[in-house]
């Protein structure tokens, strides 16, 4: 099965090339959202997502935390699975306390072996500064050693940059 990793910047069009992707496939679409409402603006934020999504026939399900069990339910041939967005998802384990290496074992399992289309979606966040806070430094490192061990596996990898997609691999 087709794995495709975008990577890219806050608001650099990530998700609209994951969107135009999955459509260009033709298949059903599932919108697997990994945000939690933690606060009132996050919570406008979903459900405006969740209104747009549904506007443009996407089913959304959403799952913070376990996420290769969601994928193993969800992901199937003749069905795009579109993961929105990974370095959610890392913060989701780290607020909550999840064990990250456990966690992204189990979703990297899933990622060799994938039981249907999948197109992932996650911020590039080593382009800046070292972090002033160890929370900050660890949250970079494990988003950057996770990109590395998904774009592996990844038939196809994309870097968008104002909105301009760039082939990595593939």
């Amino acid at each position: 099965m087709t794995l495709t990793l975008i990577l890219g910047g806050a608001r650099s069009g990530k998700s609209r090339r994951a969107e135009a992707l999955a459509r260009e496939t033709g298949l059903e679409g599932i919108y697997l959202a990994t945000a939690e409402p933690m606060d009132a603006d996050m919570a406008a934020r979903i459900a405006k997502h969740r209104e747009d999504r549904a506007a443009h026939g996407w089913t959304t399900v959403e799952e913070p935390l376990a996420l290769a069990a969601a994928l193993a339910g969800e992901a199937r041939p003749g069905r795009m699975v579109l993961v929105e967005c990974l370095t959610t998802w890392l913060t989701n384990l780290m607020v909550h306390g999840r064990d990250l290496e456990a966690a992204t074992a189990e979703f990297l399992a899933w990622c060799a072996a994938p039981t249907g289309p999948a197109i992932l979606v996650s911020n590039e966040v080593g382009f800046g500064i070292v972090p002033e806070h160890k929370m900050a430094r660890d949250f970079r490192d494990h988003a950057g050693r996770l990109h590395q061990r998904v774009a592996e596996h990844a038939a196809r990898v994309e870097l968008v940059v104002a909105g301009i997609p760039m082939t990595v691999k593939g």
